[in-house]
């Protein structure tokens, strides 16, 4: 009996993770590269899908996988958001 409720609570998690990520891939697709800054639109978004990728590595019982995940993508989100903003490319 309590291992169906751990199931059913497991599935419901990873069913909304994967609800983010769909999401979160109608919001990259949604951005057209002619606007200004859509870069750090694209980053936002894809916040997101960290989240709903960090949700499925707790529910996975990966927790070590999961907090190295979460301390390393803003790093990177980071590294890319400033990359583009002193790239050598002209920026509006």
């Amino acid at each position: 009996m309590m291992w169906d409720l751990i199931t059913l609570i497991r599935s419901t998690i990873l069913i909304i993770a994967s609800i983010l990520v769909i999401l979160t891939a109608i919001g990259i697709i949604r951005f057209k590269d002619d606007r200004k800054k859509v870069l750090y639109a694209r980053i936002h978004i894809l916040g997101i899908a960290d989240v709903a990728c960090i949700l499925a590595l707790l529910v996975l019982y990966e927790p070590l996988l999961a907090v190295t995940y979460f301390i390393l993508v803003p790093f990177a989100s980071h590294a890319i958001a400033n990359a583009y903003y002193y790239g050598e490319e002209k920026h509006d």
